[in-house]
């Protein structure tokens, strides 16, 4: 898609999507910084701090999974239009922080495989155990870090 295209699709956007859109990209190339500068876990600490979640039923209304969806659309669009690459874990903590920002209660899962001799790991978001950022179900072919160690979940962050 050509450059003249992508902005005429985004200027047919409503305004809350083109926000939408800003805020993601905006979200990933903070991600991809802070990820280098600070790390993961800092930098997942500092989303947190702006995107808490209260433990409310509402936040798990399966009502929810259409916006969830379609939030999930619009920042995979960001991601592809944007002048550097990101991956995986950049574009699902952007995801999870845009969600849990509109009291989405998202979750970010980890998985692992071993192709050859290499050891690959993958990052989604799923809500409600649908993934959302996952076109192509490319999490199927991961071990998520749950199932293959549940004490990972007791432990703290």
């Amino acid at each position: 898609m050509s450059v003249i295209n992508a902005w005429r699709r985004f200027a047919h956007l409503s305004g809350s999507d083109r926000a939408t859109v800003l805020q993601s990209a905006i979200c990933l190339a903070a991600t991809s910084i802070a990820l280098r500068l600070i790390g993961f876990r800092r930098w997942k600490n500092f989303l947190t701090r702006f995107a808490p979640l209260a433990n409310s039923p509402a936040a798990l209304d399966p009502s929810l999974l259409p916006q969830a969806l379609h939030i999930s659309r619009l920042a995979s669009a960001s991601a592809r239009h944007l002048f550097f690459r990101t991956n995986c874990l950049e574009q699902a903590m952007t995801l999870s922080f845009l969600l849990r920002r509109r009291g989405i209660a998202a979750d970010l899962h980890f998985g692992a495989r071993k192709q050859s001799a290499h050891l690959e790991a993958h990052a989604w978001v799923a809500f409600l155990g649908t993934p959302l950022n996952e076109d192509l179900g490319e999490h199927h072919h991961f071990l998520p870090f749950e199932a293959a160690n549940p004490v990972m979940e007791t432990l703290p962050d």
